[in-house]
């Protein structure tokens, strides 16, 4: 996804604000204005300072930390902003708000923080710091009733995984074409799940449209319940891989790391055995001979441009505070990565037909709960 102002513009003008969003504000349809003028001087924000906390795991995790970082890194090396991120000692809601109150101290006064487990800690934070201001990614604030409560100094941004799922599944198995499929979630919550219900609908697609044989059992279809256990996650694939599955999704980030070293490790023995990664590319991750990759493909989330799209409407003083903003096919916020080498130009062309056909409402993709499993 290109950093274009005019990509950016258009994204934030369409996502849609969703109901229940305490003093939200009302969508608008675009219009066609002149582009702002920024608020502040690039190469010269002395005043305007982006601080992130970190959640479990590490920045480099391939996952939401990493994601959210490089946005940030990109954002404020564009823009010619300080950044600094801290990683709390646990992930408890007073830990969370330690860090939040370290970052201000220090004049970090934009603070993006990445995952659901933030969602009470910014719900307290918006209120103790209302000269800051806040971007929830994959969560809303909440005093734990579940009620978002978005302040106008605050912006949630959610995507549609099972969108993202579903284009993997599609892709798999039209590459695969025959044979059988798991997936690894990480702990058993609202985005992991979209994902495997998407993947699921993506992998029946393909079996009804494409006549594809692709086999599903629910054996292997499994939640560790972390994010970090790296040794579980190699442990999970190694018994799949064991079981005759060829390919599985994994949705758990550390957790996912160690079934990508189990992928690595069978392939570099002549087994033909494939991830499909998350969140971000994790195409380079799966590298085991220095040239090819057991990473399939990924079901990416714009996580990065999320952190880059918030700071740049900060920049131009068009922060979108009290929304909830959701990001999908439609403006570009979920989908496969731009280079794929190990899927084929024909499969390609099918999950680009099937993107455009999302996007015209002439696929559904439900977010709603279900099973394919056998």
């Amino acid at each position: 996804m290109k950093k274009t102002l005019s990509i950016i513009l258009s994204l934030m003008l369409v996502v849609a604000l969703l109901a229940g969003c305490s003093g939200g504000k009302t969508s608008e349809e675009p219009t066609a204005t002149p582009t702002p003028e920024p608020t502040v001087e690039f190469g010269d924000n002395t005043d305007f300072k982006v601080g992130m906390v970190t959640d479990a795991g590490t920045i480099d995790d391939k996952s939401f930390n990493q994601g959210t970082w490089e946005g940030i890194l990109l954002a404020t090396d564009d823009f010619g902003l300080e950044n600094k991120y801290l990683k709390p000692d646990g992930t408890t809601q007073a830990e969370y708000l330690t860090e939040i109150g370290n970052l201000f101290d220090a004049g970090y006064k934009f603070i993006i923080t990445p995952g659901f487990k933030f969602e009470t800690t910014i719900f307290e934070a918006q209120t103790k710091y209302p000269d800051a201001k806040f971007v929830l990614i994959d969560g809303y604030p909440h005093v734990g009733d579940w009620a978002p409560v978005v302040a106008e100094n605050t912006v949630s941004i959610f995507f549609a995984e099972h969108e993202a799922g579903f284009y993997a599944g599609l892709a798999t198995a039209l590459q695969l074409d025959d044979g059988e499929v798991g997936f690894i979630g990480g702990m058993e919550i609202p985005p992991v799940q979209k994902f495997n219900w998407g993947f699921q609908q993506g992998i029946a697609y393909a079996n009804d449209t494409y006549n594809t044989t692709i086999v599903m059992n629910a054996e292997n279809f499994i939640y560790e319940g972390s994010f970090d256990n790296v040794a579980a996650g190699q442990q999970l694939a190694a018994g799949m891989f064991d079981k005759g599955v060829d390919a599985i999704f994994c949705a758990a980030g550390g957790v996912g790391v160690g079934a990508i070293n189990e992928a690595k490790t069978r392939a570099e023995s002549g087994e033909d055995v494939w991830i499909i990664g998350v969140d971000v590319d994790q195409y380079t991750d799966g590298i085991y001979d220095g040239t090819n990759s057991i990473i399939l493909t990924s079901a990416m989330k714009g996580i990065d441009q999320a952190a880059y799209d918030m700071i740049l409407a900060e920049t131009y003083g068009t922060f979108p505070g009290g929304e909830i903003l959701i990001f999908d096919s439609s403006n570009n916020g979920v989908g496969l990565p731009s280079e794929n080498p190990n899927l084929s130009d024909d499969v390609l062309t099918k999950v680009s037909k099937a993107f455009d056909d999302v996007v015209a409402g002439t696929i559904t993709v439900t977010s709603e709960q279900g099973s394919l499993l056998k």
